[in-house]
């Protein structure tokens, strides 16, 4: 079963494919080894990390990814604030608008950088929280919640929110027939 929420809106998406580049229901990460993650990074037209990449530099976007998927969970965002400090610049305001300046550095850091540049940019507007973290533990999808509430916690109800229902219900029944 595939996931079926639309993209992201703006820049965000690209936040969204990033850290959608592992799909852990299913045990896929797109960063597991060199190869891979290189034609990840040339696919989502990040042909400049790809050709400069090397082990290190792939490790560290695999604990970007996770850096950032924490902080969009609300569990720990000390990782986020890491990179945000080594890699960030003080925000200035540009037609109506905030920029957040990445630093110069590697491909690599720079991407992060951005990614997380453009976090920052949402969070000053005053929009974040939209951007969200599945719920359930095995899948951790980052979704885009467009619901009137702003109150979804599954990536689709399809998938994870079928499952937990299914979970709970027979934790009731179990519990009924004891």
């Amino acid at each position: 079963m595939a996931y079926n929420r639309p993209a992201a809106p703006g820049e965000l998406a690209s936040v969204e494919a990033f850290g959608n580049s592992a799909r852990f229901l299913y045990d896929e990460d797109a960063f597991a080894d060199l190869a891979s993650t290189q034609a990840w990074l040339r696919e989502h037209e990040r042909q400049d990390v790809a050709d400069e990449l090397d082990e290190s530099a792939r490790g560290e976007l695999g604990r970007a990814r996770e850096a950032i998927r924490e902080h969009l969970a609300g569990t720990d965002s000390a990782g986020l604030n890491d990179y945000a400090r080594r890699l960030l610049r003080p925000p200035q305001w540009q037609d109506g608008g905030v920029l957040i300046p990445v630093a110069d550095g590697t491909p690599v850091e720079r991407l992060i950088g951005r990614l997380i540049a453009t976090l920052a940019v949402d969070g000053l507007a005053g929009k974040s929280g939209r951007l969200k973290v599945c719920h359930a533990d095995d899948c951790r999808w980052l979704f885009y919640d467009r619901s009137p509430g702003n109150n979804s916690i599954w990536c689709s109800m399809d998938i994870c929110g079928a499952r937990h229902k299914m979970r709970t219900y027979r934790t009731r029944r179990k519990k009924i027939v004891k």
